[in-house]
C-alpha cells in the first residue's frame, strides 16, 4: 500500500448547532464589537459537510434548510477551506458540500458550524495533521462562534465569543426549537439592542450564578429557570411574534425559553423526551409555529463520519 492508497478521496464532517443558554452582552467597544459572556450548548441537529478533491473552487447546498445559503466566495465553509489551503500550503482546489438541518439566520451559528466542519474535513483531506490549537486559532479568524463547533459539549465563550473556558455540566436536556420562517440579521439586532438600553450604564459581561449552579446541578427545572439572552427584547422588538411564540412554549408546559443567539429561533427546554414530543405538537398544532425540530444537548462537536447521509 502506498502513501497516496491512504489519502481519502472525499471527507464528510458532522457538526451541530448550537444555543446560548446565556448571553450577557456588554457595551460596545471601539471597534464595535460587544464584548460577551455566553454559554454555549451544542444541540443535535446537524449539518454534514463533505469537502472532494476537484479542479476549481466551489460550494453547493442541498437538504431542509438549504435556502438562502450563498454558494459564492461568501459561504463561510469554502472561505475556511481557502484559508486551511493558503495556512497549508495546499494549492488542490476543493468542492464542498453542504447537507444543511440547522436553521439558516436562525441564532444556532449555522454557517460557523459548516466553517468549522470544513477545517476538520480539509485537514484530514490534505493530510495536515495541524494541531487543535492552530485549528481554533484559525477558526476564531473565521467567526465568533466557529471555535465553539469544533469542540461542542457546553462552553462559556467570552471575548466576541471566540475564547473559551470549560464549564463543569451535568446532565442532558430535550430541546424544542420553534423555527421561524423569516431570518434576523445578526448586526440589526445588536444595533436595535443598544438603541433599546440607550444611555443606561450596562455593567461588564458575566455568568450568572443561577446559570452556573443549574450546570453544575444537571437539574433541567432549575436550567430553564435560568436560561437568559440580553438580545431578545432586541429580537423580539424587530419581530414581535417571538414574543408570542415564547408565551405559546411557555404555557404548553416547557419548563423555558429563549430566543436562540440573535434569533429568531426560540428555544424551549422540556423536562424529557416526552415532554418535548408533547410540547412540539402543541406547538405547531395551536398554529402558534409552522416549523419545529426536537434535539437533545449536549452534543459533539466536528466529527468524521463515513459516509454523508443521502439526499
Amino acid at each position: 500500500m502506498t502513501s497516496a492508497d491512504l489519502v481519502p478521496p472525499q471527507v464528510t464532517v458532522r457538526v451541530p448547532g448550537k444555543v446560548n443558554l446565556e448571553l450577557m452582552v456588554g457595551p460596545p467597544r471601539e471597534d464595535g464589537y460587544h464584548p460577551l459572556s455566553t454559554i454555549f450548548h451544542a444541540v443535535s441537529l446537524f449539518d454534514e459537510v463533505t469537502v472532494a478533491t476537484a479542479d476549481e473552487w466551489g460550494v453547493g447546498v442541498s437538504g431542509p434548510q438549504s435556502l438562502g445559503v450563498p454558494v459564492d466566495e461568501s459561504n463561510l465553509a469554502l472561505r475556511a477551506a481557502r484559508l486551511l489551503a493558503e495556512v497549508g500550503h495546499v494549492a488542490e482546489p476543493v468542492h464542498v458540500s453542504i447537507r444543511k438541518d440547522i436553521p439558516v439566520a436562525g441564532g444556532m451559528a449555522g454557517g460557523s458550524a459548516d466553517a468549522a466542519a470544513a477545517l476538520v474535513a480539509c485537514d484530514r483531506l490534505w493530510s495536515l495533521g495541524l494541531p487543535r490549537t492552530e485549528l481554533e486559532h484559525l477558526a476564531a479568524e473565521l467567526g465568533s462562534d466557529v471555535p465553539f463547533l469544533l469542540s461542542g459539549g457546553t462552553a462559556m465563550g467570552s471575548g466576541r465569543g471566540e475564547v473559551l473556558a470549560p464549564v463543569l455540566a451535568r446532565g442532558s436536556y430535550h430541546w424544542v426549537f420553534a423555527l421561524s420562517e423569516g431570518g434576523l440579521s445578526t448586526p440589526a439586532v445588536y444595533a436595535e439592542c443598544d438603541r433599546l438600553r440607550g444611555d443606561r450604564p450596562v455593567p461588564p459581561p458575566s455568568p450568572s450564578p443561577e446559570m452556573m449552579t443549574a450546570l453544575r446541578s444537571g437539574d433541567a427545572r432549575a436550567l430553564g429557570e435560568a436560561l437568559s439572552n440580553d438580545l431578545q427584547a432586541a429580537a423580539i422588538s424587530l419581530m414581535p411574534a417571538l414574543g408570542e411564540v415564547l408565551d405559546a412554549g411557555l404555557e404548553f408546559g416547557a419548563l423555558g425559553g429563549v430566543v436562540s443567539g440573535s434569533g429568531p429561533t426560540v428555544a424551549f427546554l422540556a423536562e424529557d423526551n416526552e415532554a418535548a414530543i408533547d410540547l412540539a405538537v402543541s406547538l405547531t398544532a395551536s398554529g402558534a409555529v409552522q416549523d419545529v425540530r426536537r434535539a437533545t444537548g449536549p452534543a459533539h462537536g466536528a466529527h468524521e463520519i463515513s459516509a454523508p447521509r443521502p439526499g
